[in-house]
């Protein structure tokens, strides 16, 4: 019988091999290439440009430009993110939800020495999650991430860092230029020689599990890095309205209505917008259909009342015939809303500027288009008429006076000097 120890080493001898062979059959080269850093590089300018009110200014050509250059500078690097590197292959196979290592995500870096984080196609776009599937096991869906960017650009949050799809080829742009052996050992040359690769945890290192390129070309998301952290601190918050990560469990919003009572009265929620930024993130989740928002990040140098950083969409998107209304429990529970935010909502319920048509038309820019079918589309449409819903309700049984938040005027989106982030 096999030990752990030897079950490694078997491991780890069967992933050398197969990058031996595969290095072999391709004859791959390395070349080096003398790079320079532009300051004027779109990376550096969209981390320039982040200020109190979002992650980049309405109509701004710097994140057109950061699209663009996502889209098609070549790579230079590829290596695993760090949540990947601090599990060093050591994943508990009995834990329920899974760490953030398992899956499939690489960090890649463009020869303008900007980064992005890359998450690969694992399902077909008319694919719907399995309804026995819990929140907590679902795929992350590469065309989720760039659809919820396209949304939250379109209802003026501006709290999902720029993402494009790609198409990379994932010999030259990963293999060739990626200097992890543990990467370079994930990859081999399928049955169909295809070339394929897969997560480094040993329960994740089979080649079922693995995502291939047809032979080598693979869609993929690619979203924008913010400012590290020593530039720019950020806190990561539990999410108020956290769902229960386990088989059976339910958090104490689910049983009882008068939660957010309890919440109002708990900083910084007591006295700041912090409760109408969840709100906000809380509608933006049930739009798109993701139940994994466990938590939310800010930018510390903006204080309480700064904005909410949307990441990590890829669990959107998931179920087109189905709303899962518990996400809208932080609106319905509190009966509060910002009024520029509904009446962004309200203009998107028109006719003449429905979400739907409004959405398809923003992502015919990316060039994986079409991102979303046509039933997830219709579905934002159904989705938006059950916030306006529940909103009237809220009015209703409050008046819109309690209800309706007016917030204070906001400035332009051009503005600079001390309301940005590198002031």
């Amino acid at each position: 019988m096999l030990t752990d120890i030897s079950i490694t080493s078997y491991h780890s001898r069967v992933c050398v091999r197969r990058h031996k062979i595969y290095k072999e059959q391709l004859n791959l080269t390395s070349p080096d290439t003398p790079l320079q850093l532009r300051l004027e590089a779109s990376w550096v300018q969209f981390h320039l440009g982040i200020n109190r009110h979002g992650l980049y200014p309405r109509s701004s050509p710097v994140v057109s430009q950061l699209l663009h250059d996502m889209r098609h500078f070549p790579t230079i690097s590829a290596d695993y993110s760090q949540d990947e590197k601090a599990l060093l292959g050591a994943c508990d196979c009995t834990q329920i939800v899974k760490p953030s290592g398992v899956h499939l995500k690489l960090v890649l870096r463009f020869s303008d020495f900007g980064k992005a984080m890359f998450k690969p196609m694992r399902q077909q776009r008319d694919e719907e999650t399995p309804e026995d599937f819990f929140y907590f096991i679902d795929f992350q869906r590469h065309n989720a991430e760039i659809a919820a960017f396209h949304l939250d650009r379109i209802l003026d949050f501006r709290r999902v860092p720029p993402t494009a799809g790609r198409l990379i080829n994932v010999t030259k742009e990963i293999l060739e230029v990626t200097k992890n052996e543990i990467l370079q050992s994930v990859f081999f040359v399928s049955p169909a020689s295809n070339v394929c690769f897969f997560a480094k945890c040993p329960y994740m290192c089979k080649t079922e599990y693995a995502v291939c390129g047809n032979p080598h070309l693979l869609e993929g998301s690619l979203s924008a890095f913010l400012p590290s952290l020593n530039l720019a601190p950020r806190l990561s918050v539990p999410n108020p309205w956290i769902r229960s990560y386990t088989l059976a469990g339910k958090e104490e919003w689910e049983v009882n209505p008068l939660y957010c009572d309890t919440v109002r009265r708990i900083y910084p929620y007591s006295s700041s917008s912090r409760l109408l930024n969840v709100i906000d993130m809380a509608i933006f989740d049930f739009l798109i259909g993701n139940m994994d928002r466990h938590h939310y990040e800010m930018f510390t140098k903006f204080g309480d009342d700064g904005f909410f950083i949307h990441l990590d969409n890829a669990r959107g998107f998931g179920r087109h015939s189905h709303d899962e209304i518990s996400t809208l429990s932080p609106l319905s529970q509190c009966c509060r809303i910002k009024k520029k935010t509904l009446l962004h909502l309200q203009l998107l319920a028109q006719p003449d500027y429905r979400l739907s048509d409004t959405m398809r038309e923003s992502l015919l820019e990316d060039p994986l288009a079409p991102v979303l079918t046509e039933p997830h589309l219709l579905a934002l449409d159904r989705r938006l008429q059950i916030i306006l819903q529940t909103v009237a309700g809220c009015i209703e049984a409050h008046g819109e006076q309690s209800v309706v938040a007016d917030g204070p005027a906001e400035q332009s989106a051009l503005d600079s000097g001390q309301a940005n982030l590198t002031s």
